[in-house]
């Protein structure tokens, strides 16, 4: 038994690999959510106000001693245990009130109104550019670009049709617009429509009376009719109704040359694309003439017109 030869027994152990690389998602899992964390505290910092801030700051120099006031109002704000920094909310001895419009910085009303306006007659100055090009580059156009005056003004951009003796607008003494009239009014009803200004309009005459008289039908009558005749052709044209603000017939009191009276340059067109300070300013007018009208408002122009009446 003891020589007995006892059965080799082999014993295979196959290891089984792990796999220990994954720990590094974890920790980029924990810095993504720091970095986010940390760009929300600062979009959070960029949109609070100068009183938020300062609340936040004074919280961290006394994170003790300024706690909030519970409900029932037991609460005095003071704790045991004494925090660090200096207590900005106490000015002589009392509790300094929360004032936002202290806090808040006030807006700069005046450059902000005047960075307005300047944008305002950038558009007009753009709008003027695109109009001379188009006025070259359009064969109508360009064949009456000496009757054809755009300028700015205080009011904003203004573009006069002016007549010429061999290549009148109307027709003699009437409202009937020539077929060149009407495409170029066309033409920039569309242009014009692409802006946001209000739009002005004024027919003018020269200082040539009627043979038979004005009792009737004078260049008042007259020059009103015509700006409305161009006012519905800018708008055949594409333009908007809406923009149309003021439509006007001024007859001969506001010539273009004032040395001549009868001189054709005088019968014009007035198309003005106001500016927003001008829009306002007769939006304004209008506002308050129907106060007037209702009888809200009472000054000295209605005291004087009931006097007189």
């Amino acid at each position: 038994m003891a020589n007995q030869i006892r059965p080799i027994v082999i014993k295979k152990i196959t290891r089984r690999s792990v796999h220990h690389g994954g720990q590094w998602k974890i920790a980029y899992a924990d810095f993504v959510t720091a970095m986010m964390a940390f760009f929300l505290l600062m979009w959070l910092l960029s949109t609070s106000s100068k009183a938020e801030l300062q609340g936040i700051s004074e919280y961290f120099q006394t994170p003790l001693n300024i706690m909030p006031s519970r409900g029932d109002g037991t609460h005095d704000g003071t704790s045991i245990i004494q925090g660090g920094g200096q207590d900005l909310t106490q000015q002589k001895g009392r509790l300094k009130k929360y004032n936002p419009e202290a806090d808040t910085k006030p807006l700069n009303l005046k450059a902000a109104q005047a960075e307005l306006e300047r944008l305002d007659k950038r558009r007009l100055e753009d709008l003027k550019d695109r109009l001379e090009r188009l006025i070259e580059s359009n064969a109508t156009m360009r064949q009456f670009r000496k009757q054809l005056l755009v300028d700015i003004t205080t009011e904003g951009l203004r573009i006069q049709i002016v007549d010429d003796r061999n290549r009148p607008m109307f027709a003699l003494a009437r409202a009937e617009l020539e077929p060149h009239t009407r495409d170029i009014l066309q033409k920039l009803g569309d242009v014009l429509n692409e802006m946001p200004n209000k739009v002005s309009l004024s027919g003018h005459t020269d200082a040539t009376p009627y043979a038979s008289g004005e009792k009737h039908y004078s260049n008042w009558e007259l020059s009103a009719d015509r700006a409305n005749a161009s006012r519905r052709e800018l708008v055949a044209g594409g333009m908007s109704e809406q923009k149309i603000m003021r439509v006007v017939g001024l007859s001969s009191a506001a010539l273009f040359d004032k040395d001549d009276p009868i001189n054709p340059i005088n019968r014009r067109i007035s198309i003005i694309v106001m500016s927003k300070k001008a829009a306002a300013a007769l939006d304004k007018e209008g506002s308050e003439t129907k106060k007037i009208k209702s009888g809200t408002v009472v000054n000295s122009q209605t005291l004087r017109l009931a006097d007189s009446g």
